[in-house]
């Protein structure tokens, strides 16, 4: 079994399918792909994932704030947050972080946001799922400050090694998107071939970011297969041991999900 750690299945393009969810979750399933955490991005749509998750019993999800899109507000509600984790099915805190290539204008709101999500992983023991981009200092010291039990992952790592480094040091997991199968991406297969085996995840992060030989279509779950490919062979290992090893990682992390 192969598990998609990062969907977004609420914002799929279901051309293909005729509008059909059923139809683009069962070619996932025809392919192997055995689970599907589905990811909120903000307050609107989290009963909308918790919904599918609910719906689905290979789907789960988490709940929480992106850092773009916390629309101007100051803070993410702490209150809020919490009671929508005590969800059954939501497994997970986030999305949540910093990203600064887009929105430098808001880091302190965004890190206000991103240190009320961390305040909700301790009372929950929940793990976060973090977005970074173009925030490494801000970032790892947030996580350091905040000094997690069960940490979480940095999912669609774009970063460098010694980032990498630093957030496995505090036991947080990497989870790598198709954005390794991209020509340019030779600095991000160098940090995939370092990932320790026991720390690694895969995920689409569909609809975006399309792995090759999908790149500039609609991204979807079933290509977490092509992601999971690319990445035995650039490691030196039979596709089926990653896919094990990656299924083994996520039920690590996200307990909630061997329910």
């Amino acid at each position: 079994m192969l598990i998609d750690s990062h969907c977004h299945l609420d914002r799929l393009d279901l051309t293909p399918y005729n509008g059909s969810l059923d139809a683009a979750l069962d070619a996932a399933r025809a392919r192997g792909v055995g689970k599907f955490l589905c990811i909120g991005v903000d307050a609107t749509n989290a009963p909308v994932v918790q919904a599918l998750a609910e719906q689905y019993a290979d789907v789960f999800c988490s709940v929480g704030v992106h850092p773009l899109d916390l629309k101007g507000s100051t803070e993410t509600e702490l209150d809020w947050l919490l009671a929508a984790l005590q969800h059954e099915r939501t497994v997970a805190i986030g999305e949540t972080g910093l990203d600064y290539h887009y929105q430098p204008e808001l880091a302190e709101q965004q890190k206000a946001s991103f240190e009320v999500h961390l305040q909700a992983a301790k009372h929950t023991g929940k793990p976060v799922v973090i977005h970074t981009r173009a925030a490494r200092a801000d970032t790892l010291a947030l996580l350091r400050e905040a000094d997690l039990v069960n940490a979480g992952v940095l999912h669609c790592f774009t970063e460098d090694w010694d980032m990498a480094r630093a957030a496995l040091d505090m036991g947080y997991y990497i989870s790598l998107s198709g954005i390794v199968t991209f020509r340019n991406a030779e600095a991000l297969r160098e940090v995939a071939r370092q990932v320790p085996v026991d720390r690694l995840l895969v995920e689409t992060d569909s609809p975006y970011l399309a792995p090759i030989p999908h790149r500039g279509k609609p991204n979807e779950p079933q290509f977490v297969c092509e992601v999971a490919s690319f990445l035995a062979e650039l490691r030196g290992v039979p596709v089926d041991r990653l896919w094990q090893q990656t299924s083994d990682n996520f039920h690590r992390l996200f307990p909630l999900t061997l329910r």
